[in-house]
């Protein structure tokens, strides 16, 4: 280390000048220890307080067989499940439909198939109506942004599958109840925790317009401040119509 020495000055001068030098650095060395005491501390609170505001989301109850289908629980508790397309049609007729259960569906091109499941138990009109409208709402009639439609109702006897008719077709004889539908959608989750788009009035509506993805995300996060659970993104844009926004509505 080299220390330079003002050659005007006396030994003592420039020891003292030395002195007071070391003296300033030692004052500044404390004060930079005491900063840097200071700024743990403080990083050690936030840490805490970061800890402390840290959420734990619960998952997702387990899935049921019907998620694979478009899906609802009428205001009167009956489970209502209807086709994504002409396959899942298919397969709710043929497999998932039984005797005192009702079937929906409308004349537009590509509708779904609804069913309410009975269960042994009487189908109140209240019920039907909310199935009606599902049934459009989830037909070309969003994509289209149609606000209404005919939907007629028959029993899983009438519907008959016949030769030459394309997967998710068939042939319905006999008598029809119709039913004028209109399209309305909301999201909600059900006493088991499960997500659900209903036809059903609830505090969120989807609309027709927007980006499925994007008001899928706006859905998960809801939920995760209020339910504290995380549904999956995917899971959620299964269960939207097609392409819509997120609108809050008063109950």
């Amino acid at each position: 280390m080299k220390i330079w020495i003002d050659t005007t000055k006396s030994l003592e001068e420039n020891a003292a000048h030395y002195y007071e030098k070391s003296k300033k650095a030692k004052q500044k060395l404390e004060g930079l220890k005491k900063a840097i005491h200071v700024s743990k501390k403080k990083l050690q609170s936030l840490e805490k307080d970061e800890e402390k505001a840290k959420v734990t989301y619960e998952k997702p109850p387990e899935k049921k067989w019907y998620m694979k289908f478009r899906y609802f629980t009428s205001s009167d508790g009956f489970l209502c499940f209807g086709g994504r397309d002409a396959g899942t049609n298919e397969l709710i007729i043929k497999k998932h439909t039984e005797k005192g259960d009702l079937v929906f569906h409308t004349d537009l091109v590509g509708s779904p198939f609804f069913v309410i499941k009975a269960e042994g138990k009487t189908i109140p009109k209240k019920t039907r109506e909310e199935v009606a409208n599902a049934t459009v709402s989830f037909s070309r009639a969003w994509r289209e942004e149609i606000g209404n439609a005919e939907v007629y109702c028959i029993t899983p006897e009438q519907v008959k599958k016949e030769l030459g008719l394309p997967k998710g077709s068939f042939m319905i004889h006999g008598k029809r109840e119709y039913f004028k539908a209109i399209v309305g959608l909301y999201i909600t989750t059900n006493k088991e925790n499960y997500l659900e788009c209903t036809p059903i009035k609830q505090e969120l509506q989807i609309i027709q317009g927007g980006k499925r993805s994007d008001t899928a995300k706006k859905i998960q996060h809801i939920f995760m401040k209020e339910k504290k659970i995380k549904y999956e993104l995917d899971d959620i844009i299964r269960i939207l119509p097609g392409d819509c926004s997120l609108k809050k509505v008063k109950r």
